[in-house]
């Protein structure tokens, strides 16, 4: 039997691997661990519902804050991964079966948690025919079911397998967010994510907004992993050429030894001058920290971007 909790067990691809050295954390990313009663609290509810989330599964370093206000970010169609990126903790494997019940048990969470912002992911389904489009659409359908007024962000795989078709089912559920990470500059792919292909990742969030423009897109991406300045700016052109709303960047942290090894800590001021960049490149919003994620702040972040959009239309 598979236990998930060995390192090896849980990314045999890696296994073979050399280890990478560790290096020191540098104090600006330091957290400190998780110990509120609204930590406690989230956690009992997300075994209560039997549902997994990113935060654990990727090891996310500001878990302990987001827990305590109750904001947890629900990995949707089980726990194991398809394909197996260099800088990712999620488990590789054969996943099982989707649960037909799993959406009704998000959506029963998000309930109890009063949640005003929801953020939805999942691990890469290859093994499925559509990928999982159709149930992020139910996850979806049944939120908005149960908490009419959650606004519900989705960080969705990239469908590469698919066809084409399928990122309709999930647009037309409307998510007010469609997430999809980018993760780090193109030449770097081959390295961190060959599975996946960058222009086909750019291509899907264009075309959401082409099937639906009042959908918002959001992309993000690591640093650290030894690319460029002038590689990430690139990035920017890319994602605002894709009309890409808003943009996540973020220091990458090595989850083992046997993951791609950290390049370099990005100080503070080198993300402030990312942050400033992109400003100036018209994102409706940007969030560049050494701990910016996906899903941090993301409420607040979903309000400031509703906000700004509201702006730019009242300018026009």
């Amino acid at each position: 039997m598979r236990d998930l909790k060995i390192p090896s067990q849980r990314h045999p691809e890696k296994a073979h691997r050399p280890d990478n050295a560790q290096p020191k954390k540098p104090e600006w990313i330091r957290v400190k661990a998780p110990t509120s009663e609204g930590y406690r609290e989230t956690h009992k509810i997300m075994r209560e519902h039997k549902l997994v989330t990113v935060c654990e599964e990727a090891g996310c370093p500001n878990v302990g804050e987001c827990w305590s206000q109750g904001h947890a970010t629900m990995m949707i169609m089980g726990e194991i991964c398809t394909r197996g990126c260099s800088f990712c903790n999620i488990a590789t494997g054969r996943p099982d079966a989707l649960d037909v019940f799993e959406p009704g048990r998000v959506a029963d969470a998000v309930q109890k948690l009063g949640l005003k912002h929801v953020v939805i992911t999942s691990v890469d389904r290859d093994d499925l025919e559509d990928g999982g489009a159709e149930h992020f659409a139910q996850t979806i359908r049944a939120v908005r079911h149960r908490s009419p007024s959650t606004t519900i962000e989705i960080l969705t795989p990239d469908f590469l397998k698919c066809a084409p078709e399928v990122l309709e089912a999930v647009v037309k559920a409307k998510p007010d967010v469609f997430n999809h990470n980018l993760e780090t500059v193109p030449g770097l792919y081959p390295t961190v994510r060959p599975g996946a292909r960058y222009f086909h990742s750019l291509r899907l969030l264009q075309r959401v907004k082409e099937i639906d423009p009042s959908i918002f897109t959001k992309s993000g991406i690591m640093v650290g992993l030894g690319e460029t300045n002038e590689q990430v700016r690139q990035v920017m052109d890319d994602m605002r050429a894709a009309d890409i709303d808003f943009l996540t960047i973020g220091q990458y942290l090595q989850p083992t030894p046997k993951h791609h090894k950290v390049d370099r800590f990005v100080t503070p001021e080198e993300f402030a001058g990312y942050e400033k960049a992109a400003w100036a490149k018209n994102f409706l919003m940007v969030s560049a920290t050494p701990l910016t994620r996906s899903s941090y702040h993301a409420g607040d972040d979903f309000a400031r971007l509703r906000e700004n959009r509201l702006k730019k239309l009242a300018e026009a």
